[in-house]
């Protein structure tokens, strides 16, 4: 059987105990008579052979290792790996994959017996090794150093027995081991291979370095070699290390310390101060329910939570958190602290928005249509209930992991249409069961129309959405004349809070963002939400396009191309979209050359 077959039969066959203890098609069911020369050669032939992947093959191989390692190798199967791997070096760039590969094939066999005589020989042979990979007889890299130590449990009686040609125990040769080890290791620390230093400080055991060595890998930013020699030190070391990270600013990293290594008694107002900071990540990003769930009904926790909910404006989850936790004393005695940041925020009163029109029924539907088919350039978004619930089920529609969480999207509720003057909101979910044909007539006439430009932000995950809750209806599968925003401009940074801020001096307060937009009927600050995330959109673009206005050539040019971004023709079905071509001059693009370009998305 070819390699390429076999290691497709190793890739479907679950039942591996069943197979043969073979290796590849050079096959040996004895290895007492083959030496660790021949072995590598025939594994480096197998490695290469073929056009698998590296990562597939490696795995097979490492499989098959394993398994060969049972056909009585001789002197016994970890001290015949030990001397493959004195050959190694010899198969120049080969050297360190196959070195891997047998060290974990090794791993993985003495995990399915008990071989103590053949490891406690085999012990002696890498710590012979180990000897001669540091006096630089035989070239490894640190990082196989590191795996022969741990997979032969070398210890410094072994580096002593290799040392002294007497089996007889002596006090000078375990220091003069000892001594040796403590050399390398110095060696290692000046060389900044920190890694290194500390993997072989632990397995020895060596009682060295000390605080300026913590300081020292904090310093070179080797934080994870930190936090190994930190907990291998005890609580002391770890102690050190939360206070250098809140020093250094990293209060996650502490706070990781301090719960990895149950460390809470010691820095209370630090693990207090990293839950905070946490908490406000999620509520910048909205994200009210994560928050709730990680205090753990703490109940300073939830005080917090609300302090930054009325530090927001967002009334209704205030509201919600004093009746669920009985804190209206703690609100009342905050208030007078609290400054609301709404005022840094754009308010859609700003935008001269004449009304924000709910849409739920067929009547409105028609007269929202004729209103929207009239305009040449509109916003277009909308809004769905993300559900995060603990150890819950993917449904359907989408699944993203969040932490501990599986945040199941649902279908979308809202979809918001505005132009420079009206706001529509349309509750997809009831026209959608009551009269989904007239709003698949409805919404046809606007996202299949090339006469009305649609303007979106990140506007593939709104078409993604739409389509995989109301895959029946034909107007999401089709659009025509999209103009994604963000690539108007350089550099977008902030989502479209931040766009806004920086064209119209105002951010976007997206506290609401993850509310739940499913309850009928939605708050005023809901809809003013809602409108305001669709009717920006349309400001931005005009105050975008006309600020590059001008008189020059050049700036004529600058100014037409943002036409370049149109998106003419989007099928979602075939996943391909027909960009704008540019034109020589510098006209708007007619209706009938949107379809000549075509890129794949």
């Amino acid at each position: 059987m070819g390699f390429e077959e076999r290691v497709a039969e190793l890739h479907n066959n679950k039942d591996t105990t069943q197979e043969a203890w073979t290796i590849c098609r050079h096959s040996y069911s004895d290895l007492s008579c083959v030496s660790p020369v021949v072995f590598l050669y025939l594994l480096k032939e197998c490695y290469a052979y073929g056009t698998l992947t590296a990562t597939t093959k490696f795995r097979a191989l490492q499989q098959r290792v394993q398994q060969v390692l049972h056909n009585t190798p001789q002197p016994g199967p970890a001290v015949f790996i030990a001397q493959c791997l004195y050959v190694l070096p010899l198969f120049g760039s080969y050297s360190e994959g196959l070195s891997h590969l047998i060290i974990s094939g090794l791993r993985r066999f003495l995990k399915s017996g008990s071989f103590e005589e053949d490891i406690m020989e085999a012990r002696n042979v890498a710590a012979q090794l180990f000897l001669d990979i540091v006096a630089g007889f035989v070239n490894h890299d640190e990082r196989i150093v590191i795996k022969v130590l741990e997979v032969f449990d070398i210890k410094l009686t072994n580096i002593e027995k290799v040392m002294c040609s007497s089996v007889v125990k002596n006090d000078s040769v375990l220091d003069a081991a000892k001594k040796f080890v403590e050399g390398y290791i110095q060696q290692l620390m000046d060389s900044r291979s920190y890694a290194t230093a500390v993997a072989l400080i632990k397995q020895f055991s060596i009682q060295t370095a000390g605080h300026p060595f913590l300081l020292e890998m904090l310093k070179t930013k080797q934080f994870k070699a930190a936090e190994t020699y930190a907990m291998h030190k005890g609580t002391d070391m770890l102690c050190l290390l939360v206070q250098e990270y809140v020093n250094m600013n990293m209060l996650k990293s502490a706070y990781d310390v301090i719960k990895k290594n149950n460390l809470r008694q010691e820095f209370p107002d630090i693990y207090l101060k990293c839950k905070e900071s946490s908490l406000k990540k999620l509520a910048e990003k909205g994200c009210w329910d994560i928050a709730e769930v990680k205090t753990n009904s703490n109940r300073q926790l939830i005080e917090y939570l609300v302090y930054l909910a009325m530090e927001a404006g967002y009334s209704e989850k205030v509201d919600e958190l004093c009746d669920r936790y009985s804190l209206e004393g703690f609100v009342k005695a905050k208030e007078a602290e609290i400054s609301p940041l709404s005022c840094r925020y754009l308010n859609i009163n700003e935008l001269a928005i004449e009304g924000i029109i709910w849409v739920d029924e067929v009547n409105g539907l028609h007269n929202a249509t004729c209103y929207l088919e009239g305009c040449k350039v509109v916003g277009i978004d909308c809004e769905w209930k993300p559900n995060y619930e603990k150890g819950s089920q993917p449904n359907k529609r989408f699944l993203r992991w969040l932490g501990i969480f599986q945040e199941i999207i649902s279908e979308v509720s809202i979809l918001q249409v505005a132009s420079d003057k009206r706001a529509f909101v349309f509750d997809l979910i009831k026209l959608a069961t009551d009269v989904p044909d007239v709003l698949d007539n409805c919404f046809t006439g606007i996202l299949h129309s090339s006469r009305i430009l649609k303007l979106g932000y990140n506007f593939q995950c709104d078409v993604n959405q739409l389509t995989q809750s109301y895959g029946e209806l034909k107007c999401f599968k089709h659009y025509e004349m999209l103009l994604d925003i963000q690539n108007m401009f350089k550099e977008p940074r902030g989502g479209l809070s931040g766009l806004a801020k920086k064209v119209l001096g105002a951010g976007l307060n997206k506290t609401r963002r993850n509310s739940n937009w499913e309850q009928r009927p939605l708050s005023q600050h809901q809809l003013e939400y809602a409108a305001l995330d669709a009717a920006v959109l349309v400001h931005i673009f005009s105050k975008g396009s006309n600020s590059q206005s001008g008189t020059t050539s050049l700036e004529d040019q600058a100014k037409n191309e943002w036409k370049s971004h149109i998106v003419a023709h989007m099928d979602d079905t075939t996943k391909k979209v027909y960009k704008v071509k540019k034109k020589k001059k510098n006209t708007a693009p007619e209706a009938d050359d949107l379809s000549k370009t075509k890129l794949k998305v």
